[in-house]
């Protein structure tokens, strides 16, 4: 009876082992945005980013985008601003010092842009709303990634994005974190500064998103 017994024990494991994976969350996608459409959102283009936003030291990082634009608005064949949401997700190769170069960005972005921030919760998922200069924009960290939703023209964020990505990448951060003292972790001092770094106010490079954006 020895051998039934542990064949029992095996096949019960199996079921719950296929019951918790059915239960749990999504993994990130294969090339970490999604790609397929989400609610009455049209997945449209998706481009690898040769640049990053946020810089974490002595952690390299890979970024990705995903553009959607209102069904709506794709079967009457004409786009608007606020019709289209651009999704970024960049994966450092580590999560250390994620964390913090996060809240330090949503600071300087509050400080130094004339952008408003706040911490929220959309659909679950605890981030930091950003508004201001004709764009809106929610992000947050996830471990060794940063998600980033939004785009110009806009007002808000479709909860049902929010919703999507929360899923693949809960939020990691802690409550209060925006006005407290930055998270443990690496200095965000860049290499050749020419000034000294104040962690409490992290200046932007606003050159390099320029640059980066395409503005001028």
């Amino acid at each position: 009876m020895v051998a039934p017994m542990r064949a029992a024990v095996i096949a019960l494991g199996a079921v719950a082992a296929f019951a918790s994976a059915c239960g749990g969350r999504p993994p990130p996608p294969k090339r970490l945005v999604i790609e397929s459409n989400v609610a009455s959102w049209t997945f449209r283009r998706y481009q690898r980013l040769v640049d990053v936003e946020v810089w974490v030291p002595d952690n390299r990082a890979v970024g990705h985008t995903a553009s959607y634009a209102a069904a709506a608005a794709v079967k009457r064949g004409r786009l608007a601003d606020d019709d289209v949401v651009h999704a970024f997700v960049t994966r450092y190769a580590k999560p250390d010092g994620v964390l913090r170069a996060t809240v330090a960005f949503a600071r300087r972005l509050a400080q130094e842009a004339g952008y408003q921030v706040e911490e929220r919760t959309i659909e679950g998922v605890r981030l930091y709303a950003v508004a201001g200069q004709g764009e809106a924009w929610v992000l947050w960290c996830s471990g060794r990634y940063i998600v980033k939703l939004g785009g110009r023209g806009r007002s808000s964020v479709p909860g049902a994005l929010v919703e999507a990505y929360g899923e693949r990448y809960p939020s990691s951060l802690p409550a209060g974190a925006l006005e407290g003292p930055l998270p443990e972790g690496p200095s965000l001092q860049p290499p050749d500064a020419s000034e000294p770094y104040d962690p409490n106010n992290p200046r932007p490079d606003w050159d390099h998103d320029k640059r980066r954006r395409g503005d001028r």
